[in-house]
């Protein structure tokens, strides 16, 4: 299939935008770590980390939500998503994705494309980019990015977003706020019209002690950052907040979860309007 090297920015693209959703990826430089947190008390450390247990637990229990979040990656992106994902097995689930700004957003409104559709099933991402994108690459909607292709790529742009993207849960941002050595109780508040428990800290990925975790965060190209999470009570996690620095300047994602346990039933596109990466990324 011919595709034009503007339908190729866009392939990229909506990969950058899928790595930038999956998650765990609150990164600092280790020249600008975070300033220093007050350090808990034995007491009130172990308090929080019994609570945030049980909200991992919890959370993962449920196995689905609805999600909604914002995302800003310096000057590169920022974007918000809203739709519903299960976690339980694979991930799955679709979202909707509006661009906002930052200089791929601002690439991608050049092409005419200002949102796209995501779709997460068990061996693949799938990518809606419109008709803007269709005109460029034989009249298809979608790519489809199969996670053993993204396997075989070097780099992290590859294997560490298929992997990101395999371990995306709610209960991952709390099983990285379990890592930081200074977890501490913030307060109650009211979020999205539910009591909640705040806890916050900062993590460091060279102190983390799972070596799964600290594999793939490394892999993923985090170092550290600052964790919030809002929790109620019946222990899900409602809200949580990743902060840190990238390459490309300053990191933030807030989400928030509800309905939890809700129905999510996804199809892969039809074949005949779908693309595959490996025919569209530019060739060596």
């Amino acid at each position: 299939m011919r595709v034009t090297r503007a339908g190729r920015a866009l392939v990229s693209a909506a990969l950058v935008t899928a790595a930038a959703l999956t998650g765990t990826s609150c990164t600092a430089s280790s020249a600008e770590r975070p300033a220093a947190r007050p350090t808990a008390t034995s007491a009130s450390a172990a308090a929080s980390l019994a609570a945030l247990r049980a909200a991992q637990r919890a959370t993962d229990g449920a196995a689905s939500a609805r999600v909604r979040s914002t995302t800003a990656m310096g000057g590169q992106l920022s974007l918000r998503a809203d739709g519903a994902l299960r976690w339980r097995g694979h991930l799955t689930g679709a979202l909707t994705i509006t661009y906002t700004g930052g200089a791929t957003a601002e690439q991608m409104r050049a092409l005419g494309v200002t949102s796209m559709q995501a779709r997460y099933l068990p061996d693949a991402y799938y990518a809606r980019l419109g008709d803007a994108f269709a005109r460029r690459a034989g009249g298809r909607h979608w790519i489809r990015y199969a996670y053993d292709d993204l396997d075989a790529l070097d780099g992290a742009a590859g294997a560490g977003f298929a992997e990101q993207v395999r371990n995306t849960t709610p209960g991952q941002s709390v099983k990285l706020l379990l890592e930081s050595d200074d977890v501490r109780r913030a307060g109650t508040d009211t979020v999205a019209g539910r009591r909640t428990t705040h806890y916050t800290g900062t993590v460091e990925v060279a102190d983390v002690s799972d070596a799964e975790l600290r594999g793939q965060l490394t892999r993923a190209g985090v170092t550290g950052g600052t964790v919030d999470v809002w929790v109620d009570g019946r222990d899900l996690l409602v809200k949580k907040v990743e902060k840190g620095r990238t390459t490309s300047g300053g990191y933030t994602q807030t989400a928030y979860y509800s309905d939890y346990g809700t129905q999510v039933a996804v199809t892969a596109p039809p074949a005949g309007d779908t693309a595959d990466f490996t025919e569209l990324a530019p060739q060596s």
